[in-house]
C-alpha cells in the first residue's frame, strides 16, 4: 500500500499542480471592469418601461461568476388555507426601485420597505395595516418615487397603492406618512365609486408619476358580476393628494356617472402598469376588459376603450388617442403589459414609437404621438355565431410586421403525450371542442382557446434594448377550453370548478376556463409551454426563441414574470415554475448562468451600480405565486460578482 502511494505520488503532485493552475486561471479570467453607474428609478427602469439598464460590469464573459450578495426577508407571506377561507397564497411580484443608495419595494400585503442597496440592510419598514385575509389576490408589483426638488421632510415621497384601495405617501428617509397628503398621508380611492364589496377594488401596480401628478388605475375583480366598480383612472397632486383629473373609459356622449353621482360602474379598468412620456406630457394606459369578461351581450358599446392602449393628456386627463387591440373582447384578452416607449427609424426618420405586446402573442407598434400603426395592421374576418344574446365583431386587427409569438390554431394532430395512449386521449379531447382558431367565440360545447387568457404575453412586459431595437419577452404556450354555462345549471354555483372563468352574475351564463390536460394532468400540447422570445423590432423578425425552465426532462415550463436586459448583452429572467434565475446571451439566447432560488421568482428582475468602482447588483423577488407555481416565500435576493481574491 505504501509503495503504491509512492508510485502514484508524482501523478498526484502533477494533478495538484493542474488544479492550482486551473484555479489561478479562474481567478485571472474573472475580469471585473469598473462599470457604468446606472440606476433603476421607476418600475420599468424608464418611464417608458424598457426594462433596460446601461449597467455593464456584468458581461457575457464574467456572468458565470455571479453569486448571492444579500437577501432581505419581509416576513409577509401567506399559504393557501381553504378551511380558514383563504383560497390563494401570496404572489411576490415586486420589482424594487433604486433612489440614490436605497431600494424601495412593497410586499404582497402592501407593507413598504427601504433597504440599503449594497448590503440589503433594512432602513425602515412601513406597515400598511391591510387585512390581507379579506383579499383574494394578495400582491403588489411596486412603488413609485416623487421628488419636489427641495430638501426636507417629505420632499422625497414613496408612493404606493393598497389592496384596500388607498393611495399612500411616505417620507423616503423615515417611512413615516406625509401628513399633508390627503388625510394624514393617504387618499381613499373608494371615494367616487359605487357601493361594492371591498375585495372587488384594489391597487396592485405602481402609480405613474408625471411632473407633480400621481396617476393610478386599479384592479377590479373581474368575472364576478355586472355592476362592478368603475375602472376610472385618476390623477392626484403629489403634495396634497387632491384629485386633479379623472378619466372614466366611457364613450363620448354617453352617461359618465351612475344615478347617485358616482363614476359609471363596470367600465374598463387599468390594472397593469401605466407609462408616461414626460417630453410630450402623455399618459399611456393599457386597458383591461369590461367585466364580466367572457359575455358582453349587455355592454351596448360601453367597451369602446376595452383591450386598448389609450393616450391621455397629462394635465387634464382628456383623450388624445386610443387604439383597440381586440374589438368587443369576450376572451379576457385585456392589454396586460406596460406600453413600452422607444425610438424607431422608419424610412430614415426617427419616430417616437409605442410597442405593445398582448395576450394574443401579437405585437403592435404605434406612433405614440398619433396612435397610428407604424407598420400595416389588417382587419381580418374572425369566427362568428355565438351564444344567444351575444354579438361579435366581424373582424379583429392583426399586425403584419412582427410574427405572432404564440400559436393561433390547434388541431387534434397537434396533440402530444408521454405515451401513445395519452396522446390519443389528448387528440380526442381537442377534437371534441369547437375549434376555428383564434377568436373562436365562447360556446356551450366548449371552444378551443388559443392563446388562452394567460397569454401569449402578460404583465411581465418586454425588455427592449433602445440601441439594437431587440425586444425580449416571456411567452406562454398553454391553450385552454372556454365554455359558457347557462345560469340555471348547477355548475354555475360551484365557483371553484370554473377555473379562471367566473360566475358572471347579472348575465345569462357563467364561464369556465380550464387548461387542456391529459388524463395524467399534463398539457396536451407539445412543450415548450414557456419560452423567452427575442424579436428584432426593426426587421420584424424573431431572432431567437429558447425554452424557459426545465423539469424531469421537459424544457419550457409555464410561469409568469418578465425579463430585463443590459447594455453588456445580457438578459436576466426567472418567471418559470422551476426556481431559477437565469442569464441569457442577448445575441443568441444561450443560458450563460443560472442560480437555484428558494422558490420561484414570478417577478421581473432589476439591476444597478452605485459607483464606478463598486459592484453591479442584480435583484429579483423570489416568493412564489398564488397561481400555484410554488410555495409562498419572501426573499428579495441580490447577486453580484465576487471579489477576485475570493475565488
Amino acid at each position: 500500500m505504501e509503495m503504491a502511494w509512492k508510485q502514484n505520488a508524482f501523478p498526484l503532485k502533477l494533478l495538484l499542480v493542474v488544479i492550482v493552475t486551473l484555479l489561478a486561471g479562474c481567478e485571472k479570467d474573472l475580469n471585473i471592469p469598473p462599470g457604468t453607474v446606472a440606476g433603476w428609478p421607476v418600475y420599468g427602469a424608464t418611464p417608458g418601461g424598457t426594462h433596460f439598464s446601461r449597467a455593464n460590469q456584468i458581461t457575457t464573459d464574467n456572468v458565470q461568476f455571479l453569486e448571492k450578495a444579500w437577501v432581505h426577508n419581509s416576513g409577509d407571506m401567506r399559504e393557501q388555507d381553504p378551511e380558514a377561507g383563504i383560497f390563494t397564497s401570496t404572489a411576490f411580484e415586486a420589482t424594487p426601485i433604486l433612489i440614490d443608495d436605497t431600494l424601495y419595494y412593497c410586499s404582497p400585503f402592501n407593507n413598504v420597505f427601504a433597504v440599503q442597496a449594497e448590503t440589503g440592510a433594512e432602513k425602515w419598514r412601513f406597515d400598511a395595516g391591510v387585512n390581507h385575509e379579506d383579499y383574494i389576490l394578495p400582491m403588489c408589483r411596486g412603488v413609485s418615487s416623487w421628488r419636489s426638488g427641495e430638501t426636507g421632510y417629505c420632499e422625497h415621497r414613496i408612493i404606493g397603492g393598497t389592496l384596500d384601495a388607498r393611495l399612500i405617501a411616505l417620507d423616503a428617509e423615515t417611512g413615516q406618512p406625509c401628513q399633508d397628503f390627503g388625510e394624514k398621508g393617504e387618499v381613499d380611492l373608494t371615494v367616487g365609486l359605487s357601493e361594492h364589496p371591498p375585495r372587488e377594488y384594489s391597487v396592485t401596480s405602481p402609480p405613474a408619476i408625471l411632473g407633480d401628478l400621481i396617476i393610478t388605475g386599479s384592479l377590479v375583480l373581474d368575472n364576478q358580476r355586472v355592476g362592478e366598480p368603475s375602472g376610472v383612472v385618476r390623477a392626484y397632486e403629489a403634495r396634497t393628494g387632491e384629485l386633479r383629473w379623472a378619466w372614466n373609459p366611457v364613450p363620448p356622449q354617453r352617461q359618465q356617472t351612475n344615478d347617485d353621482g358616482t363614476f359609471l360602474s363596470s367600465t374598463t379598468n387599468v390594472w397593469s402598469i401605466i407609462a408616461v412620456d414626460h417630453a410630450r406630457n402623455l399618459v399611456f394606459v393599457p386597458t383591461g376588459n369590461m367585466s364580466p369578461d367572457f359575455y358582453g351581450g349587455h355592454r351596448d358599446g360601453l367597451d369602446a376603450y376595452s383591450s386598448s392602449v389609450v393616450a391621455l393628456n397629462g394635465d387634464t386627463g382628456e383623450l388624445v388617442w386610443n387604439y383597440q387591440f381586440v374589438h368587443h373582447d369576450v376572451w379576457d384578452y385585456d392589454t396586460p403589459a406596460q406600453p413600452t416607449l422607444i425610438e424607431l427609424d422608419i424610412d430614415g426618420e426617427s419616430v417616437p414609437a409605442l410597442v405593445q405586446v398582448t395576450k394574443m402573442g401579437l405585437t403592435f407598434i404605434l406612433n405614440r404621438e398619433t396612435g397610428e400603426p407604424l407598420y400595416p395592421v389588417e382587419e381580418r374576418p374572425v369566427p362568428q355565431n355565438s351564444v344567444p344574446g351575444e354579438y361579435l365583431s366581424p373582424t379583429q386587427p392583426f399586425p403584419t410586421h412582427v410574427p405572432p409569438l404564440d400559436r393561433h390554431t390547434l388541431s387534434g394532430d397537434d396533440a402530444w403525450g408521454l405515451t401513445f395512449w395519452d396522446e390519443g386521449k389528448c387528440k380526442e379531447i381537442i377534437d371534441s371542442y369547437r375549434n376555428e382558431g383564434i377568436y373562436t367565440p365562447p360556446s356551450f360545447e366548449g371552444s378551443i382557446f388559443t392563446p388562452s387568457n394567460g397569454g401569449g404575453n402578460n404583465w411581465g412586459s418586454p425588455a427592449i434594448d433602445p440601441d439594437s431595437k431587440l425586444m425580449v419577452v416571456l411567452t406562454m404556450h398553454m391553450p385552454s377550453v372556454l365554455s359558457l354555462i347557462p345560469r340555471e345549471q348547477q355548475a354555475c354555483n360551484d365557483v371553484a370548478s370554473l377555473g379562471s372563468g367566473g360566475p358572471h352574475l347579472g348575465t345569462p351564463y357563467c364561464a369556465k376556463v380550464m387548461p387542456i390536460l391529459s388524463p395524467w394532468s399534463i398539457p396536451c400540447t407539445k412543450p415548450p409551454w414557456g419560452t423567452v422570445d427575442a424579436v428584432d423590432l426593426a426587421a420584424g423578425e424573431i431572432k431567437w426563441r429558447v425554452p424557459l425552465g426545465s423539469l424531469v426532462g421537459i424544457d419550457g415550463l409555464p410561469g409568469i414574470g418578465g425579463p430585463m436586459i443590459t447594455a453588456s448583452g445580457l438578459v436576466f429572467v426567472a418567471g418559470s415554475i422551476d426556481p431559477y434565475l437565469r442569464a441569457l446571451d442577448a445575441s443568441s439566447g444561450e443560458v450563460l448562468w443560472e442560480m437555484k432560488l428558494p422558490t420561484t421568482a414570478n417577478s421581473v428582475p432589476m439591476t444597478y451600480q452605485l459607483k464606478p468602482d463598486g459592484k453591479q447588483f442584480v435583484v429579483v423577488a423570489a416568493g412564489g405565486h398564488w397561481g400555484g407555481f410554488s410555495d409562498p416565500a419572501d426573499h428579495l435576493m441580490a447577486f453580484a460578482l465576487p471579489d477576485p481574491a475570493g475565488l
